[in-house]
C-alpha cells in the first residue's frame, strides 16, 4: 500500500510540473479527483484521460467566453431570452433565435435595431453581442459618440490606423444611440472608415431612434449619408421596436404582478 501511495504521488508531482508547464491548470486541479472517480468506477486509461482533457477543455471554454464578455464593455448584462417578446409583437422568437445562431456573423452581415426611445433596443443590442461573446467571437460595445470622440482623438496623436485596424478585427461591432447626437463633418468620415472597413466581412449591430430617412439629421454631408444607409442596410436583418416605450411596459407589467 505504501509502495502504491508512493507511485501515486511521484506521478501526481509529475502530472503537476507537466500541466504547469503546458499551461493545463484545469488539468493540475482536477487531475488526481478524477483519477479517484475513474478508480472507483473502473474507467479505462482512455476513459480517465478523456475526462481530464474535457474537463480542460470546458474550463478553457468558460474562461474565454468570460474574458469575451469582459472585453465586450458592455454597460450591463442583457440577454435575449430575457426580452419580453409580447410587448414588441414585431420581433418574433424565431427572428431572435436565428440571430442569437451566430450565422449572420459568418456572412457578415448588418443588423439595425430602429425604434423610439425606451423600446428595447439597447437590450437587443446587448442580447446579440452578449450571444457572441458565449460563442466565442470577438465583440465591442461602444455608443456613437464614444466611437467618433476615439476615433478623433486617434487621429489627433496619429493612431488612426491601429484603431481602426483594431475594430476592424471584431467578429460583432455593436453601435449604440445613433442618432442621439450630430456628428460633425470629420467624425462622420472618421465612422465611415470604420463601417467601410467592416463592409461584407465582419458584422455591425447598430441600435438607432431614427429611420433611414432622417439619418441626415445626424451626418451633415448626404453623400456620406447614403453611403453609410447602403452599407448597413445591404443584406441587413432590420428589427422595428416601434413607439411605445418597452421600459414603461416592462415596469408596469413588474408593478401589476407584484400587486
Amino acid at each position: 500500500m505504501t509502495t502504491k501511495t508512493s507511485t501515486d504521488t511521484a506521478a501526481q508531482a509529475s502530472i503537476n510540473a507537466a500541466a504547469r508547464e503546458l499551461h493545463l491548470p484545469t488539468v493540475r486541479a482536477e487531475a488526481e479527483r478524477l483519477a479517484e472517480i475513474a478508480a472507483r468506477e473502473r474507467q479505462t486509461h482512455r476513459g480517465y484521460l478523456a475526462e481530464v482533457l474535457a474537463a480542460e477543455v470546458d474550463d478553457r471554454t468558460e474562461r474565454r467566453r468570460t474574458r469575451r464578455i469582459n472585453e465586450a464593455k458592455f454597460p450591463r448584462i442583457k440577454r435575449l431570452a430575457e426580452f419580453n417578446i409580447d410587448a414588441v409583437p414585431s420581433i418574433t422568437p424565431a427572428t431572435l433565435g436565428h440571430l442569437a445562431a451566430g450565422n449572420y456573423l459568418d456572412a457578415g452581415e448588418p443588423v439595425v435595431m430602429l425604434g423610439d426611445s425606451g423600446t428595447g433596443k439597447t437590450h437587443l443590442l446587448i442580447g446579440l453581442g452578449l450571444a457572441a461573446c458565449e460563442q466565442g467571437r470577438r465583440v465591442r460595445y461602444v455608443t456613437t459618440a464614444h466611437l467618433v470622440n476615439e476615433l478623433v482623438e486617434a487621429a489627433d496623436e496619429r493612431v488612426l490606423s491601429r484603431v481602426v485596424a483594431r475594430y476592424g478585427r471584431l467578429d460583432l461591432l455593436c453601435l449604440d444611440e445613433l442618432g442621439y447626437v450630430q456628428i460633425d463633418p470629420r467624425g462622420a468620415e472618421l465612422l465611415f472608415q470604420i463601417i467601410t472597413e467592416r463592409e461584407e466581412r465582419a458584422s455591425i449591430a447598430i441600435a438607432t431612434n431614427l429611420p433611414f430617412s432622417e439619418w441626415g439629421a445626424v451626418f451633415p454631408d448626404p453623400r456620406l449619408v447614403a453611403a453609410i444607409v447602403d452599407r448597413v442596410t445591404f443584406n441587413a436583418h432590420i428589427l422595428e421596436t416601434g413607439t411605445q416605450s418597452y421600459r414603461l411596459r416592462t415596469s408596469k407589467n413588474t408593478r401589476r404582478r407584484a400587486n
